[in-house]
């Protein structure tokens, strides 16, 4: 491509990849997970994954020029990302611009960030604003790299089997040079949580990151609050999604009478749910899914929003190295990322999911270098799709 040639969309396509039903989601597998590529006329394509919506309604949706995105996109072209983010936004003006369409969008935007950085010939991070890290805020001969935080979770739930088999995954991934780990104590009582985080820490040391997630366990503020104070002296990074997030003041509550960082977003979409976390909850650690929350185009406008706010943003994927692809050039950028979400391949069940990561930027000594390709940098291999390939 020379010059200033001016690159259009031509065409949006959707597919389906999954493991299948013989591999257990509870042990890693991946449920039917729909993809999309976005076609321009010059020949670049961009990719993304859309998690948590049904397949179905992807492709009722994204495809030619009749369905919803088709009309918006198809035939526009590729000025700026926020252009064709805004055009998206405001055709959804008179409906609840949440849920399902929102994560759409933003898959949509990710796959647009991955073309422009293609037509620029730049990585994705050095289009968002380039490294903002400046001198007084980083440790002297520190590079910059991007640190993941291991997701750990079991084939059981609650007692003596959680407890060995998450510690034995977090023992396991520390000695393969990973730093960071969050433990899982999902339907779990009040003293397991605890029992689980003791027996993490204990296992990995002072020197690596531990942060426990409950999975909106609890519906009381007292319960929370006794829970984080046996919890306060582990040291952890932070305590995510104690509640459900629908109202944040048991957030802010909580917030008040503890001092380990609460966090949440993982389902969070646009930037005006975590705002108010943050203002109406207290929440110092918010958790945007690339897609989820608008895309990257979004995703940024929440790094702003935090910044000023002294919060955190550590962008969570319980999902493919995909996503976890976006979610590197978020972390690249951002002044206030410290750690990224990751599903470590080496301790789940899942075919796939040891497949896209090992096409994804590789993790070495617990740290992933800051992507030098042009866009994205990722590409789904052509064998894993034919293998993995659903519907």
């Amino acid at each position: 491509m020379e010059g200033n040639i001016l690159v259009k969309i031509s065409q949006l396509e959707v597919f389906v990849i999954g493991d299948g039903p013989e591999i257990d989601p509870d042990k890693g597998g991946i449920e039917p997970l729909a993809c999309l590529r976005i076609h321009t006329d010059e020949g670049l394509t961009g990719l993304s994954e859309v998690f948590r919506v049904p397949p179905g309604v992807v492709q009722a949706t994204v495809g030619d020029s009749q369905t919803h995105f088709g009309k918006l996109l198809i035939g526009q072209e590729i000025t700026h990302p926020e252009r064709l983010w805004q055009n998206m936004w405001d055709a959804l003006m008179h409906t609840n611009r949440r849920g399902w369409e929102i994560i759409i969008l933003g898959a949509l935007d990710v796959a647009i960030w991955d073309i422009y950085g293609q037509m620029l010939r730049q990585p994705v991070w050095q289009l968002l604003g380039g490294i903002q890290r400046g001198p007084f805020q980083s440790t002297v001969g520190s590079t910059v790299e991007v640190t993941p935080y291991c997701t750990l979770v079991s084939d059981v739930w609650g007692g003596e089997a959680m407890f060995s088999q998450q510690v034995a995954r977090a023992e396991s991934l520390a000695s393969m040079g990973y730093k960071a780990f969050k433990v899982e104590p999902m339907m779990s009582s009040p003293r397991d949580v605890v029992e689980l985080a003791r027996r993490c820490r204990k296992a990995i040391g002072d020197d690596l990151a531990l942060m426990v997630d409950v999975g909106y366990l609890f519906n009381d503020v007292p319960t929370a609050v006794r829970v984080c104070r046996e919890l306060e002296e582990l040291n952890l990074t932070f305590f995510e999604t104690p509640f459900p997030v629908d109202n944040p003041e048991p957030y802010a509550k909580l917030a008040a009478k503890t001092c380990i960082p609460l966090a949440m977003g993982e389902h969070g979409v646009t930037r005006w749910e975590f705002l108010d976390m943050m203002d109406r909850g207290s929440v110092s650690v918010v958790q945007p899914y690339m897609t989820t929350c608008g895309g990257l185009t979004e995703a940024k406008r929440i790094v702003e929003l935090a910044l000023p706010r002294g919060a955190q943003v550590c962008p969570g994927n319980w999902s493919t190295q995909i996503l976890g692809a976006a979610s590197v050039h978020l972390a690249a950028y951002s002044p206030i990322t410290p750690f990224i979400e990751f599903a470590p391949a080496e301790v789940f069940e899942s075919p796939l999911r040891r497949e896209l990561q090992s096409a994804g930027f590789p993790v070495i000594n617990g740290k992933i270098n800051i992507p030098t390709k042009p866009g994205i940098g990722y590409q789904i291999p052509d064998d894993v799709l034919t293998a993995f390939r659903m519907g």
